[in-house]
């Protein structure tokens, strides 16, 4: 029974009844910076320092994130009866399986041992850590009849790249990878610390320990569920190839782009017909527990993503068949799940290319499919098809924002809040809308926008409009949230579904959690207080789609001061039905997601399988994108990115009118900075020339820009390394400058390479950039040459498995 049932609040829009009916959405609201926020820094001390005061401050934030969880956990546990739905599952063997978000499994970094760029990707292991102490503590439930178990992406490259890293013949497995120690090296998630924390912090009198388990992580040993009675094993849920008994196809109740999909037998069991087969791989009772971050394919990824594209499995592969089901490229290490559509006009790819094959009148081949939400809700009805019980626990302690990838760009925001529910559907819907609307309640429903799902919730957003000849900025109102499918087509697929009340505690002012009419808020004394982010939330290569009125109205200036047609052009390129509105399931037709996948997972592959190949494969990927937005840049006339480029443009002129104030280059009178827009060909040569020379450009270049990667290559092979250095994942910023200047100083004399780039882009506030050389040949431009021209990036064709 709903305690709030029938109940009403002195809201901001008068007396409100609470909500009460749907499904219950536990949520909690704690202190972030007591929770985990700052365990990185510190967990640094204690590895390179042995400061035993940091790991008791480690163990202190934890503590509290145990405590905390307690107030979302525990009133889901009396409404959805937790206990009597696990035990007999648990009496048959099933283990509760931790599922985290581990896109990019670097939060500790292998050389600084700090955090990593995966500090902004994954799903915390302290949180981790929070929530089995609770199962253990609070539901009795063993350490060893738990486990973890992930799929990501950058896991198989990863584990070769800290193999090469920690050298003297070490390998470092994927399954290490997550634990993130491995002997003295330490790389990766951190899951042993995890099991450190459970063994010092919790009674072990159920007989188990959580450290049996971490020797077969190391040595990659795999003991399928019904055989680890005694321990807390970590599970590589990407690999099957190598024994494909680890794996089992399963059908997809009403499947839209899979009939059926191959899926790991830690997840979904053994054969329903083969009793042997069930008792080695009973299944699992799966916890989902993704990150909340907005995304660039979709609106944000949470609960749904973190299994719907989460648990297809990297290497996994049919008999008789020499390409990956699900991955790409068609290497021994691939690199991205890109053999899943992740938009609905899906490219039928050359695998020697990374290009999509063309028919006899040279037009791409395009699928029409169900697109990503096709492709997630596919298997997550695989999975629930085998009656696999499943909580869903979204870590928003620290949600991220501008990017989910953990490629340095992502921005923690502390939020300090946790959402916990057995609805995929409504904790979706509940987080998406605290995440996408920055609007008090009583505001939120003047603005009469409408969210697609039955309620009001707006963002408040820049609006660039046209003053003198300016582009100045005013604030206004848009719902990206209506242009998202997913819920709805969820709901329809049978997930769950979207109406939701919400239950806990918000633990800064100590009050019960509530919603109205979807809203979410306090109540203290009878009266409701909004509760609601601060911070705009979009993804940075998505930002016509996120921030859509923002854009287009930026292009609709643009066009007014220029007499351009980019508003229309952009609108031509995406709005398939013509109401003026692009949503996340119009992407083009031309299949350029498939391109962007596929030459991100060549990139991601290099950097595993060549020794320098992450200096290589980021450089190529740089330049494939480029050379493929204009026909005017690649011998082939492909311009299979060209759209793309409004979005890459447009947040190169967001973050300009964020900066100081400057003359624009290219239409006189006009100034960009301090709120005002610069024009379309000013943010254009800034782009370019930030994917060039880094986000500093002009005045400075970022050692992993393309620029940067070039004279690391070339340092590294034609001298000692003094300018790339031996800190792989973090070289020295002054690193380039100093090249540059000793150049001039005449200390040393120039490497042995040229980048080669487009006019205007040689030089920085007007001073030469040593080894870059202007052109306009298609067959040179943004591409790099080494030893007298003997070796060229990229090469011609990607290389085939």
């Amino acid at each position: 029974m709903n305690e709030h049932k029938m109940m009403s609040a002195d809201s901001s829009i008068g007396m409100s009844e609470i909500d009460h009916t749907g499904s219950p959405v536990a949520v909690v609201r704690m202190d972030p910076e007591k929770s985990y926020s700052g365990i990185g820094m510190l967990l640094r001390e204690y590895i390179k320092d042995s400061h035993q005061d940091a790991w008791e401050k480690i163990r202190t934030k934890i503590d509290y994130t145990f405590r905390a969880v307690n107030f979302a956990l525990l009133p889901l546990e009396k409404q959805a009866s937790l206990r009597e739905m696990i035990r007999p599952r648990l009496e048959r063997g099933q283990k509760l399986l931790f599922k985290p978000n581990l896109v990019n499994p670097d939060l500790i970094d292998s050389q600084t041992h700090g955090p990593g760029a995966g500090a902004t990707a994954c799903t915390e292991w302290a949180f981790i850590a929070a929530l089995m102490r609770w199962f253990h503590d609070e539901l009795g439930i063993s350490y060893h009849q738990m486990a973890v178990g992930e799929a990501a992406t950058v896991i198989p490259s990863a584990a070769i790249q800290y193999s090469r890293i920690a050298g003297k013949d070490k390998t470092i497995t994927p399954e290490a990878v997550i634990e993130g120690r491995s002997g003295d090296f330490y790389g990766g998630w951190g899951f042993y610390f995890a099991r450190k924390y459970l063994r010092e912090a919790s009674s072990l009198d159920l007989g188990d320990d959580p450290m049996k388990g971490y020797e077969e992580s190391l040595a990659g040993t795999y003991i399928p569920v019904g055989g680890a009675k005694d321990k807390l094993m970590v599970y590589d849920l990407n690999r099957i190839y190598d024994d494909p008994s680890k794996g089992r196809e399963v059908s997809v109740p009403g499947g839209v782009n899979f009939k059926s999909i191959t899926l790991h037998k830690v997840i979904v069991g053994g054969d329903p017909a083969s009793p042997d087969d069930l008792k080695t791989n009973p299944g699992c009772i799966l916890v989902n527990v993704p990150k909340l971050k907005v995304h660039a394919m979709t609106l944000f990824t949470n609960i749904i993503k973190n299994l719907g594209i989460g648990l297809y499995p990297m290497q996994s592969m049919r008999a008789g068949s020499d390409q990956w089901d699900y991955a790409v490229p068609h290497r021994t290490v691939p690199g991205i799940k890109g053999g899943v559509p992740h938009q609905v006009w899906h490219a039928d790819m050359d695998h020697k290319t990374g290009l999509p094959k063309t028919d006899e009148h040279g037009r791409p081949i395009i699928t029409k499919t169900g697109g990503l939400s096709g492709t997630m809700i596919d298997i997550i009805k695989a999975v629930a098809s085998q009656n696999i019980f499943m909580i869903h626990i979204s870590d928003a302690i620290e949600a991220i924002n501008i990017d989910h990838q953990g490629i340095g760009m992502g921005v923690k925001e502390k939020e300090g809040m946790v959402f916990v529910s057995l609805d995929m559907v409504a904790t979706d819907l509940l987080s998406g809308r605290y995440m996408f609307s920055n609007v008090p309640l009583k505001e939120a429903v003047e603005t009469g926008l409408e969210d697609g799902h039955g309620g009001r919730f707006p963002q408040r957003v820049p609006v660039p409009v046209v003053e003198g000849n300016n582009i100045i900025t005013q604030m206004g109102f848009d719902c990206p949230l209506s242009r998202n499918r997913v819920f709805s087509e969820a709901e329809r697929r049978g997930l769950g579904q979207t109406k939701y009340y919400v239950i806990g505690h918000d633990l800064v002012t100590d009050s019960p959690m509530v919603s109205i009419q979807g809203h979410l808020g306090s109540l203290n004394d009878g009266k409701f207080s909004d509760v609601i982010t601060r911070s705009l939330y979009f993804d940075a290569f998505c930002l016509p789609w996120g921030l859509q009125k923002t854009c287009l109205s930026y292009m609709e200036a643009v066009d007014q001061l220029t007499g351009s047609s980019l508003k229309k052009e952009f609108l031509s390129s995406f709005d398939e039905d013509g109401d003026g509105i692009v949503t996340f399931e119009d992407f083009g037709k031309t299949g350029a997601h498939g391109v962007l996948l596929y030459l991100g997972a060549d990139s991601v592959s290099k950097a595993a399988t060549e020794k320098m190949g992450y200096l290589k494969g980021r450089f190529s990927l740089f330049s494939r994108i480029l050379k493929n937005s204009s026909l005017q840049w690649n011998q082939a006339g492909s311009a299979f990115l060209s759209d793309r480029r409004y979005g890459s443009i447009c947040l190169a002129a967001f973050r300009m009118s964020t900066m100081g104030e400057f003359p624009d280059f290219f239409v006189p009178g006009m100034m960009w900075g301090k709120g005002k827009w610069p024009s379309f060909s000013m943010a254009e040569f800034a782009f370019t020339g930030s994917i060039l020379y880094g986000q500093s450009f002009p005045n400075n270049i970022d050692p992993m820009s393309m620029y940067g990667r070039a004279l690391f290559y070339a340092d590294l092979t034609q001298k000692t390394g003094n300018y790339a250095g031996q800190m792989v994942t973090h070289p020295d910023p002054g690193s380039v400058m100093k090249y540059i200047s000793d150049i001039s100083d005449g200390i040393t004399q120039p490497l042995d390479f040229t980048v080669y780039v487009p006019m205007g882009l040689d030089n920085l506030m007007g001073v030469s950039i040593p080894n870059v050389e202007v052109t306009s040949d298609p067959g040179r431009i943004f591409t790099a040459s080494f030893s007298h021209g003997h070796e060229i990036w990229p090469e011609q064709y990607l290389q085939a498995l």
